[in-house]
């Protein structure tokens, strides 16, 4: 049976896309690369005007729509949020009326800018399924046309472009690992690089929380989560068209796990100096959790996102510090008197280490009522460091433990 996607379609959206997408880096990572053994190249798709590659599809689909030359009553999509932006700014750019359908948990910094590129948002059901069935409603009583996500030929094409950049500026990768969600993005790159380099192994990453396009792929059941800090790729069910296209084009699916995402999003932050969603981690998640794998090959990772909750990533950040041991919880019991927590700052401050927050707690104590209980939350260095501060406390007489 024939493709539904081919490497025509896809240069065919390469042409449409021409100056109205960016052509995002493509480059290597060399502290990664030194980190996981094998030679790392990330492309930058979280540079897009909407900080994700969705508009890539979706602006390949509407362009298709207006050379048509059929008439057009708006357009309407069903989005977490990146797909939502794509459509909106391009539909805006083209002046078509543009209604979002989002799920309710959908992060507000992605709501309010679908609201900015001049969309009509509406907030409706738990998940993008139940977001979904309603975009679909919405359409048929308004005349709208849906722009789905990732199960439609033309998005599909629009994401594969980026395989071509891919591959024009690194020809010679062994792997690329690309996320999937409902799997428009990791079905474009797969058509375009079976046909032009067909030797490239291409393995995608799911959540374990959502790992519906994993299940078929694999024959599993692994059980479906409520939520997952890589929204973007939270789709319970994967399309007609793309599990069709993984399953016949993509050699490997693996899961992570949250820590994973959030090691991930706190090491590109950290080292490449670029913000990255759950979804846009993933890639480097599944790197960094099989680097034997990987190890001595050239690998792509697609950053496919950047519209992070502001919230969500100071608390990832914080978390990853904790991790790292670079911030530290540590319990004090002591004598109840006078100076004792004034003695107690000072051996943390020669330890090298600086408080961030002290609790001093008496009447919630477990500790006899003659004594205090101390809780410094510290900046540290490492996990040493850590057992050096706790270890200069127990020196100096006081009841001292980590964690």
């Amino acid at each position: 049976m024939a493709s539904p996607v081919t490497l025509a379609d896809v240069e065919s959206a390469a042409a449409r896309l021409a100056g109205h997408v960016l052509d995002t880096p493509f480059v290597e990572s060399k502290t990664l690369s030194q980190i996981t053994g094998a030679q790392v190249f990330l492309k930058f798709e979280n540079l897009q005007f909407t900080a994700s590659f969705k508009e890539r599809g979706a602006l390949n689909k509407l362009a298709a729509l207006i050379e048509s030359g059929q008439p057009i009553a708006g357009v309407i999509a069903a989005s977490a949020g990146n797909h939502a932006q794509g459509v909106a700014h391009h539909a805006q750019r083209l002046g078509l009326r543009a209604v979002i359908v989002m799920p309710l948990p959908t992060p507000t910094v992605k709501v309010e800018r679908t609201r900015g590129f001049g969309a009509e948002v509406v907030l409706h059901g738990n998940g993008f399924d139940e977001a979904r069935d309603h975009a679909l409603a919405l359409a048929e009583a308004q005349g709208l046309t849906f722009i789905h996500p990732f199960d439609d030929p033309l998005v599909i094409a629009g994401q594969g472009t980026m395989a071509l950049e891919m591959l024009r500026v690194h020809g010679d990768l062994d792997t690329l690992v690309v996320a999937v969600g409902g799997g428009g993005l990791i079905s474009g790159i797969a058509t375009a690089v079976r046909a032009l380099m067909p030797r490239i192994q291409i393995v995608g990453v799911q959540t374990v929380r959502f790992p519906a396009m994993f299940n078929l792929f694999k024959g599993t059941q692994h059980p479906q989560g409520a939520s997952t800090i890589a929204e973007g790729i939270a789709v319970g069910q994967p399309g007609q068209i793309t599990r069709r296209i993984v399953a016949d084009l993509v050699d490997d699916m693996v899961l992570v796990d949250e820590g994973d995402i959030e090691q991930a999003i706190v090491m590109l932050l950290e080292i490449e100096k670029t913000l990255v969603e759950g979804a846009g981690a993933a890639g480097l998640a599944a790197l960094l959790k099989e680097p034997g794998r990987y190890a001595g090959k050239r690998v792509g990772l697609v950053l496919c996102g950047g519209n992070i909750d502001p919230l969500l990533l100071s608390a990832i950040i914080e978390r990853g510090m904790v991790r790292a041991g670079r911030l530290a919880r540590i319990r004090v019991g002591a004598r109840d008197a006078p100076g004792v927590l004034a003695r107690i700052t000072a051996i943390v401050a020669e330890a090298g280490a600086n408080i961030d927050e002290v609790h001093h707690q008496r009447a919630f104590s477990s500790l006899s009522v003659q004594s205090v209980d101390v809780e410094l939350v510290l900046q540290t260095r490492n996990p040493a460091h850590v057992r050096e501060v706790v270890a200069a406390l127990v020196a100096a007489g006081f009841e001292a433990s980590a964690g």
